[in-house]
């Protein structure tokens, strides 16, 4: 989750891009804040192991416009 500004899901999606080739943009949603002030991205993909899980996930929390993660 992040601020809702420009580019937020492409930033999100190329950095899962980096970790799983399979991550497309057919496989994103997203979902904005009732305010609108927020933006929630879903991406799916099959993991290929904990390294690559645990790749993404410290790439994406370590990145300053992602304010959350579940």
């Amino acid at each position: 989750m992040g601020a809702n500004q420009d580019g937020f899901e492409c930033l999100v999606l190329e950095i899962i891009q980096k970790h799983s080739s399979i991550a497309t943009e057919e496989l994103v949603s997203n979902r904005l804040s009732r305010g609108g002030r927020f933006i929630s991205v879903t991406v799916h993909i099959l993991a290929e192991s904990q390294e690559q899980l645990d790749a993404i996930y410290r790439e994406l929390s370590a990145h300053e416009r992602v304010l959350m993660m579940l």
